[in-house]
């Protein structure tokens, strides 16, 4: 088998698409979801190999679903577990634990799959390093068949379809709407992947966005450019601010989500110190009612409850996260049939 006679679609970034590639993906979502184009051969005979080197509840899970409801297969390979280890370094001398190189593997993978998809979080001590996604964009660059980020070092784009999904169901036009991504104290401190991905999902809709954190829990600077950058594409705005109150104060969306200090990054002991006097950073019942009138609170899961979010939020009729999650499976769908379905063709 030769390599692809055309240059091959990844997914490894949501902000890669234009305003209106996203606007048709998320419409064939949306339709999806209704039961509008069911597609149920869409993907026969197509095959999807996931890589996880992390833990997954609804990223397999839905990206299993979405493969069996259009007839197509996933084969899931978790490294270490159920394959070999993985070497993900260049240049090394394999005399290690590690059998099998992410060269071979994601070449042999191009070869048996359709699509592949990877899930690798940060493992370094140096953010200098790990905010250049090398697993991830080594992986893609090996690969010959499109490759889909399940979750990296820098983003979620996954979860960020589903977050931009769920803002155009809940608010019907969500352009000039405003959006807190409010952080939450954590035991411990969390990637930033996710809380990029929700901010550029919020902008990417024309929202007017609040990023509430203390000080010191600043995301990444390439990531704020990129947020500022779809921001002006899609009409709509970006703001700091360390006041958590003032901030989610007649918020249509708050975005609950922890991720750790990149400053103190690989140096646990000392972001602990940072976090330790922040617990008073959560989403409360009483700081629910602070949304306006149908104002709902966001999280990708899985959430700490009484640590990031109260009980009483997220049994209450404010929470989305299941209907987040739930969307999880049709943003998804939606991808595969535009990545490698018929609609690809």
């Amino acid at each position: 088998m030769t390599a692809a006679a055309h240059p091959k679609r990844d997914f490894l970034d949501m902000a890669d698409l234009a305003p209106s590639e996203l606007s048709r993906l998320l419409d064939l979502a949306a339709r999806l979801k209704r039961g509008e184009q069911k597609r149920r051969d869409a993907l026969a005979q197509k095959v999807l190999a996931m890589v996880f080197l992390d833990p997954s509840l609804r990223t397999r899970t839905s990206f299993e679903v979405a493969m069996f409801l259009h007839g197509g297969h996933a084969v899931v390979l978790e490294p270490g577990r159920t394959s070999w280890a993985w070497e993900t370094q260049k240049g090394v001398v394999m005399d290690g634990t590690t059998v099998e190189h992410i060269a071979e593997a994601a070449r042999v993978l191009g070869r048996y799959a359709d699509a592949v998809a990877l899930r690798a979080f940060p493992k370094g001590s140096d953010w200098t390093t790990e905010r250049e996604d090398r697993v991830l964009r080594d992986f893609a660059h090996y690969c010959e068949k499109p490759v889909i980020n399940l979750e990296s070092v820098r983003r979620h784009p996954c979860q960020g379809l589903a977050d931009a999904l769920t803002l155009r169901e809940r608010l019907h036009d969500p352009k000039g709407r405003r959006c807190t991504l409010m952080w939450a104290y954590h035991p411990k401190p969390l990637p930033t992947a996710v809380p990029a991905s929700a901010a550029i999902a919020a902008v990417s809709q024309g929202m007017n966005l609040t990023i509430a954190h203390p000080p010191g829990y600043e995301l990444d600077p390439d990531d704020m450019t990129t947020i500022q950058r779809v921001a002006s594409d899609s009409g709509g705005s970006v703001e700091i601010s360390h006041k958590l109150d003032e901030s989610i104060d007649g918020s249509d969306v708050v975005y609950v989500k922890s991720w750790g200090a990149l400053r103190h990054f690989g140096r646990p002991s000392d972001e602990a110190a940072l976090r330790s006097d922040k617990r008073d950073w959560r989403m409360t019942e009483a700081r629910s009612h602070k949304l306006s009138d149908q104002g709902f609170v966001m999280h990708c899961l899985p959430v700490r409850r009484n640590i990031e979010i109260d009980d009483a939020v997220l049994d209450g009729p404010r929470a989305a996260v299941v209907d987040e999650a739930e969307n999880r499976l049709h943003v998804q769908r939606a991808l595969l049939l535009e990545l490698i379905g018929e609609l690809s063709q």
